[in-house]
């Protein structure tokens, strides 16, 4: 394990999103985009977010690619993650979520509760026990569009929580 991959400190929290560029990473499961865009919008809507901008990894089952990772520190003050919806695709959102912590990106990780052991786990082999992710209901990917918003409805107190957000 190298120096890096055990430092299990969060990154400095903001107590306010006003005037912030959130970042979404989508991991190209179903219903993502829609999940993290609407997480977006009403970051922007009521908590003053200055805009959000939307990436998307090239394979679910992988940890984003460090070319995208260092675009991503580079354009965003805070980011949201996911989804995990199966196995694999868990643990890759819980890696992504804890390398942007490293990073400096205070982030959200987002994956589906049937999965959330998947998640743990990953946490514990990148040395960050501790992570704290949210886990939306499953399933998620045969959701309609209004299943999805009220899902991302549901997420919004823990996105903030996790994000130090002061409500």
């Amino acid at each position: 394990m190298s120096e890096d991959s055990a430092d299990a400190t969060l990154s400095r929290r903001t107590a306010s999103l006003r005037g912030l560029t959130v970042g979404l990473l989508d991991n190209t499961k179903p219903n993502t985009t829609d999940l993290l865009q609407a997480i977006g919008d009403e970051l922007q809507r009521t908590y003053g977010a200055a805009g959000s901008r939307l990436y998307t990894k090239d394979y679910f089952g992988t940890p984003a690619k460090p070319e995208l990772r260092d675009k991503i520190v580079a354009e965003v003050d805070v980011l949201i993650t996911g989804v995990g919806d199966c196995g694999s695709c868990s643990a890759a959102t819980v890696a992504d979520g804890i390398q942007f912590e490293r990073a400096g990106i205070p982030t959200v990780a987002i994956t589906s509760d049937s999965f959330y052991a998947s998640g743990r786990a990953m946490a514990q082999v990148q040395g960050f026990p501790g992570f704290d992710f949210y886990a939306v209901q499953h399933p998620f990917a045969s959701l309609d569009a209004d299943e999805v918003r009220e899902r991302a409805m549901t997420a919004l107190p823990d996105v903030l929580r996790i994000l130090g957000v002061e409500g």
